[in-house]
């Protein structure tokens, strides 16, 4: 969905309900998990966000409250929906003067003792088609990463003929969610000291 000015509520939870059934737009659901389809885009970015457990459990949280789409241009429809298979939420994104709504389905989650994270994937009528993976690991050195993988490629018209500028937006995500990650673990901190 395109649009010059933010949907509203109503728009968006209907462009949800609609898509509530939606298959997802490719066949490699679940490949985060193991592998790296061929003939997509395939994208990584991770950042260290500290060490030890205090680290870790604030990591899962920050996931757990989706702190990763944290962002002055993306907002996720909806922030309160718990991160468990088959829960489907949208993106919004402001970008080159416009809006775009795509939705996405969790496929997976992944919650052990030093691995919390999830991947979700493109249903309906999504620009593009792929699944990401976010995911917080609590290394065997002590030190806590934030990761991102993806695969994708284009699934409409309007992203194949601007693809460099698709490519674009991929990786700001990509490099603001890493940013938005670190930020929540500064902002336990801050929160913290004030108590």
């Amino acid at each position: 969905m395109y649009s010059f000015r933010e949907p509203e509520t109503a728009a968006i939870r209907d462009f949800l309900t609609d898509r509530a059934g939606a298959p997802f737009t490719y066949p490699e659901v679940g490949l985060t998990a193991s592998g790296r389809p061929k003939g997509y885009n395939i994208d990584r970015g991770r950042i260290q966000l500290g060490a030890g457990p205090e680290a870790f459990e604030k990591a899962r949280r920050a996931l757990r409250n989706w702190r990763m789409f944290s962002l002055a241009w993306v907002k996720l429809c909806w922030p309160f929906k718990k991160i468990q298979p088959g829960v489907l939420v949208g993106v919004l994104a402001h970008h080159f003067g416009f809006w775009s709504l795509n939705a996405a389905r969790i496929v997976y989650v992944i919650d052990e003792p030093r691995r919390f994270g999830f991947a979700y994937g493109t249903v309906g009528d999504h620009v593009e088609r792929g699944e990401e993976r976010f995911l917080v690991e609590w290394r065997g050195d002590d030190t806590v990463w934030y990761e991102i993988t993806a695969f994708s490629r284009p699934a409409h018209w309007t992203v194949w003929l601007g693809y460099p500028l698709s490519r674009g937006i991929q990786a700001r995500f990509r490099r603001d969610s890493l940013r938005a990650m670190l930020e929540a673990m500064f902002d336990s901190e801050r929160t913290a000291a004030r108590v």
